[in-house]
């Protein structure tokens, strides 16, 4: 099997108000290789967006990648390192008997991605001085406070 190129990512998401209007920030690095990403939605969750990072930032890899993504999020951290989010794939989207997964189509988007890419989900402290944590989190607002924000077609209040 060939070598994977190995990418770092660091992502975060932003919502004002939530739900609110809401954004979100990447940045890929690899080798002497920089990349940042930046979009929202007109009403959407932070959640989502801390999502949303995530899949726009896998999604801009152009081929399978090893990849170490570091988010402030433990909600998409744990649900993917600890295998929740498989989980409630298997089960029909469904957290337990009674209670539905929130967000199946961004966690179906991101699951596909990381059946592509190896991926390993790493927990930063938010606002800790990580620097490209930072950086995540000025793109993440940023991309909330765009004029003309898209809607976003799989949140529903």
């Amino acid at each position: 099997m060939a070598q994977l190129n190995h990418v770092t990512i660091y992502t975060d998401g932003a919502c004002l108000g939530n739900p609110g209007p809401g954004g979100f920030g990447a940045v890929l690095r690899y080798g002497a290789h920089r990349r940042e990403l930046s979009g929202g939605f007109r009403r959407t969750t932070n959640n989502r967006m801390e999502m949303m990072a995530a899949i726009a930032a896998l999604e801009a890899l152009k081929e399978p990648c090893q990849v170490t993504l570091y988010s402030d999020s433990q909600y998409l951290v744990n649900a993917m390192s600890q295998g929740w989010a498989q989980r409630w794939r298997a089960n029909g989207w469904k957290r337990n008997k009674r209670e539905r997964a929130i967000n199946p189509d961004l966690w179906a988007r991101l699951l596909d991605l990381c059946d592509y890419h190896r991926v390993e989900f790493l927990w930063v402290r938010g606002h800790a001085g990580t620097r490209e944590n930072e950086r995540c989190d000025r793109l993440a607002l940023a991309g909330a406070q765009q004029p003309g924000l898209p809607a976003d077609q799989g949140y529903s209040a």
